[in-house]
């Protein structure tokens, strides 16, 4: 095949097709960029506050718990290490059931 045999209507419309996913993709870019800018300035607004004192505080009620907060974080430590722990047996059990909506073709029909 010749490539000067293709009409210059072909050429026209494939070259107006790339300007026109090149000109989408260009301001697509531009729009991710202007985006990315008011994120940054709204970010850069809000500093991250550290309240260490807060978490200092806490800290140290965790470390005068109860007895039985302690108790009640220990069973629950020990009920998901077990439920961790279960094997599962690994077989599948199929069955069919005989009902006009199953997922299989239905042979009465």
């Amino acid at each position: 095949m010749n490539i000067l045999a293709i009409t210059t209507d072909t050429w026209l419309l494939a070259g107006i097709s790339v300007a026109v996913v090149f000109s989408i993709l260009v301001i697509l870019v531009f729009v991710l960029n202007i985006f990315s800018l008011v994120a940054t300035k709204a970010v850069a607004k809000k500093p991250a506050k550290k309240n260490i004192k807060a978490e200092y505080n806490n800290a140290k009620t965790l470390a005068n718990a109860s007895l039985d907060d302690k108790a009640a974080v220990a069973v629950a430590l020990y009920l998901y290490e077990q439920e961790v722990m279960n094997q599962e047996s690994g077989i599948l059990t199929i069955t069919h059931n005989d009902h006009s909506w199953s997922s299989q073709l239905n042979t009465r029909l």
